[in-house]
């Protein structure tokens, strides 16, 4: 039984051996250095024969990294529908507000991975691929992204059948500059031959490590569980192809510390996700200045991070600080981590030429240079976990003016239940069957995926929850107190909102996809709604949605009447930490999907099942799978 807090021994760093074959060398994560500093250089000697060797073994051709874009160092992951990037009282995509937010909490991003389907998908038969083109202006808000400078990426989940054509036409349609392969180390020759045909520069990226034989296709990829050495290790793919960018990211920990240090040590890049599926996992005020303060060497020494003369643990001098040397333009860059205690002593030895500036570049730190016999001695304060940069240069420059902040803790948010609209009636109307107030003591089954369910964050610092832990159900216990209250026997049906439209004229803010069914059988359940359309249906007619609770009780009390087809129904129970919104679904639908454990769950459940539902905009989340009932506050 694998204990999910600690790294599984794939995830491991990987010993490389000083003499003998080197080819075990080729699906590793990171590159461990020896223990005795007397060993770096033949273990930088024995990095390179490695380089040269697998090169040749796989006749490496990496001439398509001349041709993409480079130097994206910071991706965000983010819902399409995150309350920084879209309005939802608006019905509009704010992408000022959400490039602000960016370059004020991180420093900017470089690209941004539009998260869109994945866990609401499955609730009907659209496609992964629908997902995208209900959004019809998707291809305006990806080019508003990309004149801020935000390359723009979308994603493509293995687990659903999808030829090359279809995601070519997505990102045709879309104008994005690349593709993100979900949950797999690579995308498909014809995927990435597809893309090819339609223009060039587009870029596949994909999770974990990729392939040492993909390395001239797949010009960046996640570095996704991987676990360092004690003494930073050198990432495989960044050091076989010096452009390669990886992303490293590590989507529940409460700390970014680990991650952020390898990125800056390696001159890779790390992914930004503060929304996992709709749980909030965001950055502390430390990770955030740290990745900040990173940001200058970023934009302006990109040419370094990516220089063939890297060499990793250069000019050490003693202590848990640990330094890569970029030499570019015949002027050397370091990129400094302290893996230890605060520091005030010599950060670098070095053979350099006299009569230089030296310059940290991310907070300004004040350094003390001893020049003697063709070496210098770089020494200044770092704080404790802290990073560095500095830069010898034949002319000053300006130092960095970041500050870290050593607030680590976690900045938590709480998915707060927006208050239901109360709806008093002193008599039960009709179709309506009365529950009495009191207490109840309720078991709660949902799927956890990586959901949970109303905002609690499943897993909190764990490497990797493998199924079945990651699609397995989960049980609540919940002690609710419950005012005396009607809840409709039926869902309001077809009938029931032509009656609605006919007198309100209601026009939703959004109309994508509302009522899409029509025409339609009159005394079937309305779908085609979502949230706000029900609501609006309830206020014209006096009533409300029924709380998950109501629902619940009355349901388990044998006194709801089910729709044919069964429909899952809306309640109550809007929720929202400020960055995601979802409701709670109950009673199940007749769909389901049966492809995979990746889509949302269908088919008729029992009244103690609810199920966690993204609000999308643009209408997206109007489906055939979903409708309503009411219920009134009985006075």
């Amino acid at each position: 039984m694998l204990n999910p807090y600690v790294p599984r021994p794939i995830d491991r760093w990987t010993e490389v051996p000083l003499d003998g074959d080197l080819s075990g060398l080729d699906d590793a994560k990171i590159l461990a250095p020896p223990d005795d500093p007397a060993l770096w250089p033949r273990w930088r000697e024995q990095l390179q024969r490695w380089r040269v060797e697998a090169a040749q073994r796989i006749g490496y051709d990496g001439s398509r990294y001349g041709s993409e874009p480079g130097d994206c160092f910071v991706v965000d992951l983010a819902w399409l529908w995150d309350e920084r990037l879209y309005d939802h009282d608006t019905g509009q995509f704010t992408v000022e507000r959400y490039v602000d937010h960016a370059k004020r909490e991180f420093g900017g991003f470089d690209g941004v991975l539009l998260w869109h389907a994945y866990p609401i998908e499955g609730i009907d038969e659209r496609t992964q691929f629908d997902f995208y083109r209900d959004v019809p202006e998707l291809p305006t808000v990806v080019r508003d992204l990309q004149a801020h400078g935000i390359r723009v990426f979308v994603v493509v989940y293995p687990w659903e059948p999808a030829e090359a054509s279809d995601v070519a036409d997505v990102v045709e349609w879309s104008g994005v500059d690349g593709v993100f392969i979900d949950s797999i180390r690579e995308g498909t020759p014809e995927i990435r031959k597809a893309l090819d045909e339609l223009r060039p520069g587009i870029t596949l990226e994909a999770e974990s490590r990729v392939p040492l034989v993909r390395m001239h296709d797949h010009t960046m990829s996640w570095a996704q569980w991987f676990a360092d050495s004690p003494i930073p290790g050198v990432l495989r793919a960044k050091w076989f192809e010096r452009r390669h960018m990886l992303h490293h990211v590590r989507r529940w920990n409460r700390s970014h510390l680990e991650e952020l240090q390898s990125a800056w040590f390696n001159g890779t890049g790390v992914m930004v996700w503060e929304s996992v599926f709709g749980v909030w996992v965001g950055w502390s005020a430390r990770d955030k200045s740290l990745l900040r303060a990173m940001r200058r060497v970023h934009r302006d020494y990109p040419a370094w991070l990516r220089s063939e003369n890297w060499t990793p643990l250069a000019d050490y001098a003693g202590g848990d600080v640990y330094a890569s040397r970029w030499d570019h333009d015949e002027r050397p860059l370091w990129t400094i981590v302290n893996r230890g205690d605060e520091f005030d002593g010599v950060w670098l030895d070095a053979e350099a030429p006299a009569g230089q500036h030296w310059t940290e570049l991310t907070s300004g730190t004040a350094l003390r240079v001893e020049e003697a016999g063709g070496r210098v001695r770089v020494s200044g304060r770092l704080p404790a976990d802290g990073i560095a940069a500095v830069i010898a240069t034949p002319a000053p420059v300006d130092a960095g003016t970041a500050t870290i902040d050593p607030d680590a803790s976690f900045p938590v948010r709480v998915a707060v239940r927006i208050e239901p609209p109360r709806a008093p009636t002193t008599a039960v109307p009709r179709g309506m069957v009365a529950v009495g107030s009191g207490r109840y003591d309720l078991v709660v089954h949902h799927r956890v995926r990586e959901t949970g369910l109303y905002g609690e964050a499943p897993y909190v610092d764990e490497w990797k929850p493998l199924p079945p832990r990651l699609h397995h159900c989960g049980t609540l216990h919940r002690t609710v107190y419950l005012r005396p209250f009607a809840i409709a026997q039926h869902e309001v049906t077809n009938a029931d909102y032509v009656a609605f439209l006919a007198a309100t004229g209601y026009r939703p803010v959004r109309a994508e996809r509302f009522l899409a069914h029509w025409p339609a059988e009159p005394d079937v359940a309305v779908t085609h709604v979502d949230l706000a359309d029900a609501r609006a249906y309830a206020t014209w007619a006096g009533v409300r949605l029924p709380t998950e609770d109501e629902w619940q009780v009355a349901g388990e009390a044998g006194l709801l009447h089910r729709a044919t087809p069964l429909v899952w129904n809306l309640t109550e129970s809007e929720h929202t930490d400020g960055r995601t919104r979802f409701c709670i679904l109950k009673g199940g639908s007749a769909y389901r999907n049966e492809g995979s454990d990746w889509y949302f769950d269908g088919g008729p459940q029992p009244p103690d099942v609810s199920a966690k539902f993204l609000i999308a905009g643009a209408g997206v989340g109007r489906s055939p799978s979903i409708g309503f009932r009411c219920a009134v506050d009985l006075t």
